[in-house]
């Protein structure tokens, strides 16, 4: 088990009682990501976390693969869609390259609150491509910190991941992941800020 996995299962219990900071926002991203998606859909998120999204999303399209590394999360995530009774969601402890998902298999990936955790993005999101039917569509959410003074904080990540207070946190520019996402194969669809200073991106990418 990784630093990063130990911190997120050490997390799993308060982050499943904290509550959705903005309401409103989280909607918002519910509602435009439901409006592309239909009945006879599969559909993949990596980072799931305790699963709140995936068992939102699971009415709407055929089956749910919802990963992460930390099984505590994942725990969590199973029996909150078992009370709920969803019953097409599969909860695997993996990464989204070791779960290593057919090509073009899947019509969209969703990758919240995830991207700036990761330290190899670029890879990451051509992953995403390779994954994904022509024309699918890939949802994400990613915290920017290099365009506010937050940016600061890169020096000391490292001591507070070793320390176990933080996990790998990875500082970046819009502009720099609109880059990225469209270096990938993706033509953006749709973006808009929200949180302190606009610091997050929510973006909805359509696979050439």
């Amino acid at each position: 088990m990784n630093i990063s996995e130990k911190f997120w299962d050490k997390k799993a219990e308060s982050y499943a009682k904290s509550p959705i900071s903005d309401e409103e926002t989280y909607k918002r991203k519910l509602t435009e990501t439901q409006s592309l998606l239909n009945p006879t859909m599969r559909l993949l998120e990596f980072g799931c976390g305790t699963g709140t999204t995936a068992i939102h999303h699971a009415p709407h399209v055929l089956h749910i693969d919802a990963i992460d590394i930390s099984e505590n999360m994942l725990d969590i995530a199973r029996e909150k869609a078992s009370n709920a009774n969803i019953e097409n969601i599969t909860f695997t402890h993996s990464t989204l390259t070791e779960f290593n998902a057919d090509t073009a298999s899947l019509d969209a990936v969703l990758g919240l609150n995830i991207l700036h955790l990761l330290p190899e993005r670029q890879s990451i999101l051509t992953e995403v491509a390779r994954i994904l039917k022509p024309g699918g569509i890939f949802v994400s959410s990613t915290v920017c910190l290099g365009d506010s003074l937050f940016r600061f904080i890169k020096p000391i990540v490292p001591l507070g991941k070793l320390l176990g207070i933080m996990p790998d946190v990875y500082v970046l520019r819009k502009s720099e992941l609109v880059s990225e996402v469209q270096n990938a194969g993706f033509a953006i669809e749709r973006q808009w800020y929200h949180g302190m200073k606009g610091m997050v991106v929510f973006m909805i990418a359509r696979k050439l």
